[in-house]
């Protein structure tokens, strides 16, 4: 179709795989994620299509296969000649059409086209917004810089790790292995994603016999150690345990992202004094099959929308199904400029040790990231402070360039952590 008059436009990127021609496939999705249907309608009028109906921007074809990747009980009825075709495709959309609102924005990328009869395959790979429209939703309230300056953590990786056991401590329980690791000058903490307001452990009494012990060390240390407690749950909920934690003097707020939502995470956002801290559990749901979901180059620019500040995105040599690649691709992302938005903190967890700060560093070129060891801190054979330790000790290597055994052989912490980790 001929390109329509100049209007402010937001471009998303698509896998697509459909029984029919991928042009046409492209003109449908288009007309069912603006102002057309199915049919033609009296209402759809030129004037209307030039104000608000979507335009197909590209379509790069990709080798076609003969096995749908999906089912599809209209392809099913439906005579067609055994080919699916694929192709990589761009839509504009009008900006008017959606305003600045996030579930509108994502009923518009990936609504309903993950409906449509003929296509077999869909997957929103990337999507941009001018700078004007996206500083409309906010973004980060922290970002790197915030977060680095409330944690007093400058020029290497923060070193963090993960509450465990994950479920079945008790408030007082919790307090005890946050003073050992606040002991070894860890200077990051978060709850686990499972772990909220557990009957065994309300949030009220953890936030309760947490904060002491952080204030005690924060005296000590000069700084305050970050404590993510995750506070997911309702909206009232939440805000009011966001207002408990600042109250409390607590520098840093989690949630489970995917199960909150979007406006939760957004509504927050606009309520917050900390961090938001995003854990994406759930997120192999909207990403295993390469053929429908979402990269998370486009899932990364959501949450950044949003408002979170930091988000995960596995580790590598982890304990899930990401290749290494993978991950990189996603920590690479969150860093990328996005619309005159600030860059998230890419968390890496999962079967984290120090280990891994050689590969991360060099992939990455940055230090601009958390690296949460759970075992690789907690189950280090000399004990927590030297679990801290060897994680510093293998970044300061990383940094350097020197290699991990030459390094560790003057630093016992990483020595150690090499001869009881390497062997698992």
């Amino acid at each position: 179709m001929p390109l329509l008059p100049a209007r402010a436009e937001f471009t998303a990127r698509y896998f697509v795989e459909s029984s029919t021609p991928s042009e046409q496939a492209a003109e449908v999705i288009a007309g069912e994620q603006s102002s057309g249907t199915f049919m033609a309608l009296p209402g759809e009028t030129a004037d209307l299509k030039t104000r608000s109906r979507a335009r197909v921007v590209r379509v790069d074809a990709l080798a076609p296969v003969t096995q749908p990747s999906l089912p599809s009980a209209l392809v099913d009825r439906r005579p067609h000649d055994g080919v699916f075709h694929r192709a990589h495709v761009e839509i504009a959309f009008p900006v008017d059409n959606v305003g600045t609102n996030l579930p509108s924005l994502l009923a518009t990328m990936a609504g309903n086209l993950f409906e449509l009869g003929e296509i077999t395959g869909l997957r929103l790979l990337d999507f941009d917004l001018p700078p004007a429209y996206a500083a409309a939703f906010g973004g980060p309230s922290f970002g790197i810089d915030g977060t680095r300056k409330l944690a007093h953590v400058f020029g290497r990786p923060m070193i963090g790790t993960i509450i465990k056991p994950s479920v079945g401590l008790s408030a007082q329980q919790t307090a005890e292995l946050v003073d050992s690791l606040c002991a070894a000058g860890i200077d990051f903490i978060k709850d686990d994603e499972l772990n909220a307001d557990p009957v065994y452990a309300p949030f009220e009494q953890r936030l309760q016999a947490v904060m002491p012990v952080l204030h005690r060390h924060a005296d000590r240390l000069g700084r305050m150690p970050m404590y993510a407690i995750n506070i997911s749950g309702s909206i009232d909920e939440m805000l009011r345990r966001h207002d408990a934690v600042v109250k409390a003097g607590g520098t840093c707020v989690m949630v489970s992202l995917n199960w909150v939502g979007f406006a939760g995470v957004a509504h927050l956002r606009r309520h917050t004094q900390v961090p938001i801290h995003g854990h994406r559990n759930g997120w192999g749901a909207f990403t295993r099959d390469e053929s429908l979901g979402f990269a998370f180059e486009a899932y990364q620019k959501l949450w950044r929308l949003a408002g979170a500040d930091h988000l995960h995105v596995n580790g590598i040599r982890s304990k899930f199904w990401e290749p290494d690649a993978s991950v990189i691709r996603s920590a690479r992302a969150c860093l990328a400029p996005f619309a005159g938005l600030a860059p998230l903190m890419p968390v890496f967890s999962s079967g984290q040790w120090a280990g891994q700060a050689p590969d991360l560093y060099a992939q990455l070129h940055s230090t601009d990231l958390m690296h949460l060891a759970g075992g690789g801190i907690i189950g280090h054979p000399g004990g927590i402070a030297a679990g801290v330790a060897s994680m510093r000790e293998s970044w300061e290597a990383a940094v350097l360039g020197v290699d991990l055994e030459s390094y560790a052989q003057t630093h016992p912490a990483l020595r150690a952590a090499l001869t009881h980790f390497g062997s698992l």
